[in-house]
C-alpha cells in the first residue's frame, strides 16, 4: 500500500513544528493540519510540486510503500525503493555530538559525496 509520509521528511529537514512551518509558508490551517498529522490520502499534483519545492525533495520522498507479506523482501518489486526504514536519522543531533575538530573533515566528505 502506498501512503504519504510527511513525518519522515520533516524530521530529515529538522522541522520540529510542521504545522507552523506550513502555515508560515502560506498553507491553510486545514491543509497544514492534515499534512502535519499524515492524515491525507490524496493530493493534486500542483500541491505535491509546491511541497517538493518547499521541502527540497522529490515526490518519492513524500511517499512510502508498505508491502504485502509476499512482497516484503522482494527487491525486484518496482516499488521496493519506496519501502522505508522506521528509523529516521536526525543529522543535526548527530552533528551536534561530533567534536569540533572532526566537523571540517565531515563537511569535506559530504561535499565530495554531493559533487560526485
Amino acid at each position: 500500500m502506498l501512503t504519504f509520509n510527511f513525518t519522515r521528511i520533516f524530521k530529515l529537514r529538522g522541522i520540529d513544528k510542521p504545522f507552523s512551518y506550513l502555515v508560515k509558508s502560506g498553507y491553510s490551517d486545514n491543509f497544514a493540519t492534515r499534512i502535519a498529522n499524515n492524515r491525507i490520502e490524496k493530493m493534486n499534483l500542483k500541491d505535491v510540486e509546491r511541497l517538493c519545492l518547499l521541502l527540497q525533495c522529490t515526490p518519492n520522498d513524500l511517499i512510502q510503500w508498505y508491502p504485502s507479506k509476499e512482497d516484503e523482501n522482494n527487491e525486484k518489486h518496482p516499488l521496493f525503493s519506496l519501502k522505508r526504514s522506521d528509523k529516521v536519522m536526525q543529522l543535526t543531533k548527530v552533528l551536534n555530538a561530533v567534536p569540533l575538530d572532526k566537523l571540517q573533515q565531515i563537511e569535506q566528505l559530504i561535499l565530495n559525496e554531493i559533487n560526485k
